[in-house]
């Protein structure tokens, strides 16, 4: 699977979301996504990360953007993670894997000596022709928000 770059175009996705929803590229053409990947609904820093984006929710809107995350836990849990924070975004289900294995975010991650398999925490600003405009990998949530509308807005 190729590394997903500034300049690629970025894979398509279909992915279930919370609420009964479904979220694609196709149906966001001509918009800018914000494509943000996180480990697991409902703690601490995936918790943190999510209320940051939907703080500045206004503002992506402002831009153009899209703001949508994605982990593997299921749309129930995704449910009531968006009810427990109030949260803005939209939440992505990406149970079959398919999408975090397309952008390259399901990775070997290693804590307290033990290695496994995980999310890498990263983040995909898309235009509104499919094409990836940048990229952020293991994202650290502080500030993270706030770098990321610069970034959309300067699209």
């Amino acid at each position: 699977m190729p590394e997903i770059t500034e300049g690629s175009k970025a894979p398509a996705f279909d992915m279930a979301a919370a609420g009964g929803d479904r979220v694609s590229l196709d149906s966001l053409k001509g918009q800018t996504v914000v494509l943000y990947f996180y480990p697991k609904a409902d703690t601490p820093g995936c918790t943190n990360e999510a209320r940051d984006f939907s703080e500045h929710i206004d503002a992506f809107a402002a831009a153009g953007a899209t703001v949508i995350g994605v982990s593997r836990d299921p749309v129930k849990k995704l449910d009531r993670f968006k009810a427990k924070y109030d949260l803005k975004v939209i939440l992505a289900s990406d149970e079959p894997e398919n999408v975090t294995e397309a952008f390259g975010v399901w990775v070997q991650k290693k804590l307290y000596g033990r290695e496994y398999m995980g999310v890498e925490r990263a983040t995909f600003l898309i235009d509104g022709d499919g094409v990836v405009r940048r990229v952020w990998r293991k994202v650290s949530v502080k500030n993270h928000a706030a770098e990321v509308l610069a970034a959309a807005q300067s699209i």
